[in-house]
């Protein structure tokens, strides 16, 4: 089976959700999350912290350089996301629609290559 990238967007300036809502959130990913496994479609999966929070490092003129802050400039950035095993596109979509319900926000559905035969 292929692997696909689900992954979870983060809004920066979108309302924070009610704590209620969030402790639902967290259910029902827990609840997908179980699903998934019990299908054996999970490889790896979890939420991250603030885009602030992140540490950026290069290359810079040969030597290596670390920056406070996300790579991008911009205001969506990766919250979170899950590695699954499924047998093709439709179905990797199939689940990222139960994803997006359960975390109640956007999923980017991606494909990961292929590995090299050797």
């Amino acid at each position: 089976m292929k692997q696909y990238l689900l992954s979870v967007h983060y809004v920066e300036g979108q309302p924070v959700p009610e704590p209620e809502t969030i402790q639902q959130m967290y259910k029902d990913v827990e609840v997908y999350n179980r699903e998934l496994q019990d299908n054996g479609l999970w490889v790896f999966g979890g939420g991250l912290e603030e885009p602030h929070l992140a540490t950026v490092v290069r290359e810079q003129d040969g030597q290596i350089v670390t920056t406070d802050g996300p790579f991008p400039e911009a205001k969506e950035h990766l919250g979170g996301f899950w590695v699954i095993k499924a047998p093709d596109l439709e179905a990797a979509l199939e689940w990222a629609q139960k994803a997006t319900r359960a975390c109640q926000g956007p999923v980017e559905v991606r494909p990961f290559q292929d590995e090299p035969e050797e």
